[in-house]
């Protein structure tokens, strides 16, 4: 498109709704400067100061609270009490008339106002590292292309703001944590433990006068090397991860990743547990301008003793969960950061000879909460006799979709990859239900 023609353009999708707005500052900035019409630059920096406030009004994080392993729909969030599927489940009610949990979700319950449940998720993959791969990129695994996790994408469109820490977090990572992709290992979400302790390999193993003298070396042999090496020293990228590094080391936000200053009553409210204390930290590194976050809840493969596996991690999920929702919401955040809890797949109606339950990718369940997403509601149905069948099937594509549309991000937007084929960062279609448009 010709720079005018773009600048045209741009200025008529600031009149478009709100979902359709994606413009950013620098495109609108970039479209002026190519006109050559530098008398449009006031115009062009009005309208990009508009725009700005645009994407502010969007989601502006993502907290993924990923329950390793695929938990049982049955068991969690889409009940069928009752039914001979349930295995003997219970269910309790919410606080919206008609809609269920499994038992033991008493403080979720409570909050069910702030989030909706797609119970109609359906896919092809039932095996862990790939189906996995496909919830946290919204693509089945290719053999020809690595696709970015949701988190790098965040990462790669939104500003970087003052941050000085990674905008990118894996809290208690499992086997396969978020990757940026064909956008660059640079959107790897940066991988870390329990919150209890502080962060490792943070701080200088030396005095501070020997890091300066060390920096000081360094520079040196930087100097000597670089020279005709400029473009592989700059494909490694290790000279902007040492900077960073510095940077985070230094920086007061690292504290950002510890709880212990948090006051007793919160920490409780999110439960005295690794899961608990990380999903405490996500909310103070969102505050901090982290764009997204990813917190692990693993052990959900239950292929034997399936109830008492999920009774024991609900009383771990449950205040957590509930507890960010509530924390969010009176800091007036959740309307800014988009919250999803789920895992790779289901599991299957019937209860094995081992009293668990396998893989079953043709219908589970995802929570969704914040962000614009809009809460209370409840998506498609799964058969109550067991069937494959799903009422309105979704796919994780469109889940996707969904948050990127909820944080401005134009899912069919394409990047072009290192083999040079054109990517959409989703195929999906956003769940028109879900989006509210009023933020």
């Amino acid at each position: 498109m010709e720079p005018l023609a773009e600048l045209v353009q741009a200025h008529a999708e600031l009149n478009q709704p709100l979902v359709q707005q994606s413009l950013s500052r620098r495109r609108l900035l970039g479209a002026s400067a190519l006109t050559g019409v530098g008398w449009l630059t006031p115009v062009a920096e009005v309208l990009a100061r508009r725009a700005e406030r645009v994407r502010r009004e969007h989601a502006q994080s993502v907290i993924l609270l990923w329950l390793a392993g695929g938990p049982s729909q049955l068991e969690t969030f889409d009940p069928h009490p009752g039914a001979a599927i349930s295995a003997g489940t219970t269910a309790i009610d919410t606080c919206l008339s008609g809609v269920q949990l499994a038992t033991g979700f008493d403080r979720l319950a409570e909050e069910m106002a702030d989030v909706s449940l797609v119970r109609s998720l359906v896919s092809k993959e039932g095996d862990h590292e790939r189906g996995t791969y496909l919830v946290k990129t919204g693509y089945r695994p290719d053999p020809t292309l690595v696709h970015p996790s949701i988190g790098a994408i965040c990462c790669h469109q939104l500003p970087v703001g003052p941050v000085e820490i990674p905008r990118h977090v894996s809290i208690l990572p499992g086997q396969w944590p978020a990757r940026g992709g064909y956008l660059g290992n640079q959107f790897d979400a940066f991988k870390t433990l329990d919150p209890a302790k502080r962060v490792p390999d943070v701080a200088s193993q030396v005095p501070a006068e020997r890091q300066t003298v060390r920096l000081s070396d360094r520079a040196v042999v930087d100097a000597a090397f670089l020279p005709g090496r400029r473009r592989a020293v700059e494909a490694t990228m290790h000279g902007a991860m040492i900077e960073q590094a510095l940077a985070m080391m230094g920086s007061a936000q690292l504290r950002a990743f510890e709880t212990s200053d948090e006051p007793a009553a919160v920490c409780a409210a999110y439960g005295d547990t690794p899961f608990g204390r990380g999903c405490l930290a996500a909310r103070r590194l969102i505050e901090q301008g982290v764009r997204c976050v990813e917190v692990t809840l693993a052990g959900w493969d239950s292929h034997t003793k399936n109830h008492e596996t999920h009774e024991r991690l609900i009383k771990i999920l449950d205040p957590a969960f509930a507890a960010l929702i509530a924390d969010l919401r009176e800091r007036d955040l959740l309307r800014h950061t988009v919250v999803l809890c789920g895992g790779e797949f289901g599991r299957t109606p019937r209860v094995n000879p081992l009293e668990g339950r396998d893989h079953w990718p043709h219908g589970f369940s995802m929570a969704m909460a914040g962000g614009g997403v809009r809460g209370g509601q409840v998506i498609g149905e799964t058969d109550p006799e067991g069937g494959k069948k799903v009422a309105d099937p979704r796919s994780v594509a469109d889940v996707h979709a969904t948050v990127l549309t909820a944080l401005g991000i134009d899912p069919a937007h394409e990047e072009m990859t290192p083999v040079g084929r054109p990517m959409k960062f989703s195929e999906g279609a956003a769940i028109a239900e879900l989006l509210d448009m009023s933020i």
